[in-house]
Parts: structure tokens; C-alpha cells; sequence
């Protein structure tokens, strides 16, 4: 793990996961997967920077549900 990944953490919000279609060893797989290229710098290292207003333009449906979940003020509780 590089410096700056020592200070930060991924957290999957509850939910974030509802539509994945696979099983659970599978999406199991894909969160490790995910840690690992955190913890390696290999996720930042090939981030790409999205634009907002290309995002609206292009694809308004996926601009619509990332800014509705930071509208959502109350969190989803897991049951």
C-alpha cells in the first residue's frame, strides 16, 4: 500500500451492489479484486477523470442515479 493509500479506505455503500448480476462468490472475487488494485496504487494509477456536463450529455440515466444517491440524505439501512 503507497502513502497516500495509507489514510484512505473504500467503502461500499449499502446497495451499491443491487444490480450485479453474478453470485455471491463472484461479486466475493470482484470486491478482493477491487482492494487489491486500491492497495497496489493500480486502481488510482489508471483512473480515468470523468467530466461532469460530458457525463449529462452523453448519458443522462447513469448522471441521474449518481447524483440522486448523493441527494439521498438518509442512508439505506442494511436488514
Amino acid at each position: 500500500m503507497n502513502e497516500e493509500n495509507k489514510a484512505l479506505k473504500i467503502e461500499f455503500a449499502p446497495g451499491c451492489f443491487d444490480n450485479f448480476d453474478g453470485t455471491q462468490e463472484e461479486l466475493d472475487e470482484m470486491i478482493a479484486e477491487i482492494n487489491r488494485m486500491f492497495e497496489s496504487g493500480e486502481l488510482e494509477a489508471n483512473a480515468t477523470e470523468v467530466d461532469i456536463d460530458e457525463l449529462i450529455e452523453e448519458d443522462p440515466d447513469l448522471a441521474d442515479k449518481l447524483f440522486a444517491s448523493f441527494d439521498n440524505e438518509e442512508k439505506r439501512k442494511l436488514q
